[in-house]
């Protein structure tokens, strides 16, 4: 089959991509492969909804250039389509002066972002949410707000079947046969451009064509747990300032679109990319890939993986997960946060030359093929903004430079 272009993975971000180019190229053709039944099976439909503010990143990376522009797109996006939104808005606490200073760095990243974000007393924090708890002072964010990201993600599915896209469901990536062909369990496909946004197999793939050399998936599993009273103790988003050395934001409460309030989520080293639940979707080959970086994070002990580990498979304990969160709030019947989430897989990319795990999305590609990698939270706020900006940098200078 040929087209002009190829996305391969059907998530947020292939899904926005493709949007990006129907828009920016209306009479060419589009195929997006998907591998699963539908969309978002994965990373985009398996999140918590969070439109984040994007104040937690440095001024220079590419995830603080796109977040308050998607947060603002995506709201615009759910209002034109009659989608919910929950307005909840997000508070940071602080534990002690150490982490109070933390408070003022991220208002200092989130004000050279743009970004609606300020210092805020106790008494302040008592209007915003009387059951948050904090030492001294907190970081507010007025334009956090949460969806629902399934809902999201097929509307914006059909948004580019209506104007012409062609999506291929069950339809998996096998290998690549040739410059601009690759071969699948259904069919082969041809483009003049193939732009990778295969999530948890990104990596894999990029290696194909000859980029990502350096990178690979180390996931990691994130669980929420689930309130279950019928009570309402918190009514906006509550964190804990995180430790800005790594790209976890730690356990924290969040308010979904329909009002359910979760803890979470874990962080929990997976030992496959799809290892989800039980052995469901097992590989050993890549159990042994993984588990071979994750044994080298191990000994070297790089950005404290060790602790990492250790304090990450105790939260499969449903009383020490709660209890992490319990000092976050002034009172909260731990007891009823009893029901597990369905849990996710956080595609986050591993730099296996420094052993370090990336902060940043990563874009490598030339005039034929384009790979989105490292697309982790919050590439679902992002979604919009970043893939009008792959499009822009890696596609239509190139489409130009064509047709001299």
């Amino acid at each position: 089959m040929k087209t002009d272009f190829l996305i391969i993975g059907a998530g947020i971000v292939g899904l926005s991509v493709a949007r990006a180019l129907q828009e920016r190229f209306p009479t060419k053709s589009i195929s997006i492969i998907e591998k699963e039944r539908d969309v978002a099976m994965h990373a985009s439909g398996r999140n918590s909804g969070v439109l984040h503010a994007g104040f937690y990143y440095t001024a220079d990376s590419l995830k603080a250039r796109f977040t308050r522009e998607g947060n603002a797109r995506l709201k615009a996006f759910c209002q034109d389509y009659g989608l919910p939104i929950n307005a909840c808005k997000k508070v940071v606490i602080a534990r002690n002066e150490a982490e109070v200073q933390t408070l003022h760095e991220l208002e200092n990243r989130g004000r050279a972002n743009g970004v609606d974000v300020r210092i805020i007393d106790e008494k302040e924090l008592e209007k915003i949410d009387p059951n948050a708890n904090t030492f001294g002072y907190a970081l507010y964010s007025p334009t956090t707000a949460t969806v629902n990201p399934k809902a999201v993600v097929r509307k914006l599915r059909d948004v580019v079947i209506e104007n012409g896209a062609k999506l291929h469901l069950n339809t998996r990536y096998l290998y690549r046969t040739g410059l601009n062909r690759i071969k699948t369990d259904r069919s082969a496909f041809e483009a003049d451009v193939i732009i990778n946004c295969a999530g948890l197999y990104a990596d894999r793939i990029a290696k194909q064509f000859g980029f990502g050399d350096r990178f690979t998936i180390v996931p990691f599993k994130g669980i929420y747990l689930k309130y279950s009273g019928g009570d309402t103790p918190i009514v906006t988003n509550i964190y804990p300032v995180p430790n800005l050395k790594n790209p976890f934001l730690g356990v924290h409460y969040t308010v979904t679109v329909d009002g359910t309030i979760k803890i979470g989520p874990t962080a929990i080293p997976a030992f496959w990319r799809e290892n989800y639940e039980g052995f469901s979707r097992f590989s050993f080959d890549e159990m042994m890939e993984i588990l071979w970086y994750e044994t080298k994070l191990f000994v070297t002990n790089r950005f404290n993986f060790r602790s990492l580990a250790f304090e990450e498979f105790k939260k499969y304990s449903k009383k020490h997960l709660a209890a992490l969160a319990r000092d976050m709030v002034k009172s909260i019947d731990e007891k009823k946060f009893d029901t597990w989430s369905v849990p996710g897989i956080r595609a986050q990319l591993l730099d296996t030359e420094t052993l370090e795990l990336v902060q940043d999305f990563v874009v490598e590609g030339d005039e034929n093929s384009i790979h989105i990698l490292n697309a982790v939270s919050p590439a679902f706020t992002c979604s919009l903004p970043f893939a009008e900006w792959v499009v822009e940098k890696y596609v239509a200078e190139k489409e130009a430079a064509r047709s001299l």
